[in-house]
C-alpha cells in the first residue's frame, strides 16, 4: 500500500484535503477514488493511518481518515542522533536518504575547521528545508512512520556550547587518534547515544579536543579509514540493523 507523509492534523473519520506534495504523488501513480494509501505525520507515538480516496480534481486530492494503527513496527531499537560536518556535493544527499533508511532518530548538521561545504543565511534555509523532504521521503520508501528531525546548521564551537551535560548519556566521537574505543562498547544498550563525525579530512585535534571535554568519547570502526558519508552509516547499521 503507498505511504505518504502528511503533515496536516489526522484523525479517524475525517475528510482530508493531502497537502501538495502527497496529493502530486498521488497523481502521479495514477490513483483512483476508493484506493487505499497510508498516511503518517508528527505523530509522537509513531502511528499510522488508513485512508481511501474520496475525489480527485486536477491537482487536488481529498481522502477519508480510517483506522488508526498505533505502532510503529519498523522503529529503531534505540536512539542514535547523528552530529557531523557536512560532506561536500551530493554526498549530503545520500547520508540524509541513508541514515534516515537505517533509523537515525535526529540529525545535527555542523561547519568545522576543514569542512568544504559551508551553509549560511538562505542558503543554508534552502538546503535543510531540501534535506528534511529527502528525510521524509526515505520515511516514506523504507517504512518509517518517525520521519528525523534535521536541525538547523551550526558551527561545531556554537553545537557544543550549547549541549546539555552528559549525564549519562553515551556520547560517541568517531576519530582516528590512538586510544579510541571499540564502537563494541555501546552496543548492548538501549539508552539513546550521541555520534560526532568529522567531515572530508575529518575534525581538527583542538576540535576532538573539545568534544572529548564535552563527554565523547573516541570510538574506531576498525583499521580502514572511512569516507566522511560512510563512517556514520557504519554506526548506524551496527548499533540499529
Amino acid at each position: 500500500m503507498p505511504r505518504f507523509h502528511c503533515a496536516a492534523p489526522l484523525a479517524t473519520g475525517t475528510r482530508v484535503e493531502l497537502p501538495p506534495g502527497p496529493a502530486r504523488h498521488v497523481q502521479v501513480l495514477r490513483m483512483q477514488p476508493g484506493q487505499t494509501l497510508t498516511l503518517f505525520g508528527d505523530d509522537a507515538a509513531g502511528g499510522s493511518f488508513e485512508a481511501s480516496i474520496e475525489s480527485m480534481g486536477r491537482s487536488d486530492v481529498v481522502v477519508r481518515i480510517g483506522a488508526y494503527q498505533p505502532d510503529d513496527p519498523r522503529a529503531a531499537q534505540r536512539p542514535v542522533h547523528l552530529a557531523l560536518g557536512m560532506p561536500a556535493n551530493d554526498r549530503m544527499d545520500w547520508l540524509v536518504e541513508k541514515a534516515t533508511e537505517l533509523g537515525m532518530a535526529s540529525l545535527q548538521p555542523l561547519i568545522t575547521e576543514r569542512s568544504v561545504l559551508r551553509l549560511a543565511g538562505e542558503r543554508a534555509e534552502k538546503k535543510i528545508a531540501h534535506w528534511r523532504g529527502v528525510a521524509v521521503a526515505a520515511c516514506e520508501q523504507s517504512g518509517r512512520n518517525h520521519v528525523p528531525q534535521v536541525f538547523e546548521v551550526k558551527s561545531l564551537a556554537e553545537w557544543l556550547r550549547g549541549l546539555p551535560p552528559a549525564q549519562g548519556q553515551a556520547r560517541g566521537l568517531l576519530s582516528l587518534r590512538p586510544g579510541t574505543r571499540q564502537l563494541s562498547s555501546f552496543e548492548g544498550d538501549d539508552g539513546a547515544v550521541q555520534f560526532l563525525s568529522g567531515p572530508e579530512g575529518g575534525l581538527s585535534p583542538a576540535e576532538e579536543d573539545a568534544a572529548i571535554a564535552c563527554g565523547f568519547t573516541p570510538v574506531t570502526l576498525g583499521p580502514r579509514t572511512l569516507r566522511a558519508e560512510t563512517a556514520p552509516l557504519a554506526v548506524l547499521a551496527r548499533l540499529l540493523c
